[in-house]
């Protein structure tokens, strides 16, 4: 059970620390539920094509959130910090 535990609050740090990792999940695992409910209506679409457009779909959104995430971390890390050490230092 601890290993549970381990697992439970390593993925809490992690969501902490990029925010737009849960983001991407929830929005990949969004996108497959919807496209797997439609696909009852894909009328005359093959399978594996409607497939192929919904890993398209699932993966762009992910990779859109990992973009999104890499950009608010360097924001943070290159603009904001220097901002902040250097309010400090002035203060000082």
């Amino acid at each position: 059970m601890s290993n549970y535990d381990e697992n439970e609050s390593k993925f809490m740090r992690k969501a902490k620390e990029n925010p737009f990792v849960p983001v991407g999940m929830a929005g990949f695992f969004a996108i497959v539920g919807y496209r797997l409910l439609k696909m009852k209506s894909r009328g005359d679409t093959k399978m594996s094509l409607h497939l192929i457009h919904m890993r398209v779909a699932a993966q762009g959104f992910v990779v859109g959130a990992i973009t999104v995430g890499v950009l608010y971390t360097m924001y943070r890390d290159y603009i904001v910090k220097p901002r902040q050490e250097q309010n400090a230092v002035q203060h000082k």
